[in-house]
């Protein structure tokens, strides 16, 4: 019984290590994140700002995002009544817990399991991701958050984060 648990504990631990250094599962696409596929969610959100991955939150936080949308942030972003749940569907069987996509894995195993963040900011993974970046960005009358994605990222509205596709605006390059 004793080495049936450790085997199972080494599985574990090698699974988490796998996912962690930027390595998926069998089966998992080795891109960051799925596109947005919902026209919907694209248009009502996607009005304001980034229609935002699912895969970037879990479920949990999806959910809670959703029940405030009277209060998204400071504005009020509440949606017809039959689209919230047809929305929050969209989003809950599309989270982290469910995208098959290696950068999903890596924002939901950072979350430790009693935190339900609401910002993708506030995401450790994110957080680490963008340790430098913020003090690149200070200043960028442009840039007022690290929650626009798309003002770096040139791909992110189809998923993509990958650095060598990041221009931060205002710089020629993102070793200016």
């Amino acid at each position: 019984m004793v080495m049936k648990n450790r085997i199972w504990a080494m599985v574990a631990g090698i699974a988490w290590l796998l996912v962690n250094s930027g390595y998926v599962l069998a089966g998992a696409p080795n891109t960051d994140f799925a596109a947005v596929t919902n026209i919907k969610y694209a248009k009502e959100c996607g009005a304001c700002h980034l229609a935002y991955q699912p895969g970037l939150l879990p479920e949990r936080s999806w959910r809670k995002v959703m029940e405030n949308l009277h209060d998204h942030f400071g504005d009020n972003a509440e949606l017809p009544t039959a689209d919230q749940p047809v929305l929050l569907e969209y989003l809950v069987n599309n989270s982290a817990e469910r995208a098959n996509y290696k950068r999903s894995a890596q924002m939901l195993h950072s979350i430790r399991k009693v935190d339900t963040p609401v910002r993708i900011s506030q995401v450790p993974y994110f957080i680490r991701e963008h340790r430098e970046v913020a003090n690149r960005v200070r200043g960028n009358e442009k840039i007022k958050s690290l929650g626009q994605c798309e003002l770096c990222h040139q791909k992110a509205n189809e998923g993509s984060y990958a650095e060598n596709e990041i221009r931060v605006l205002g710089a020629e390059s993102w070793n200016d």
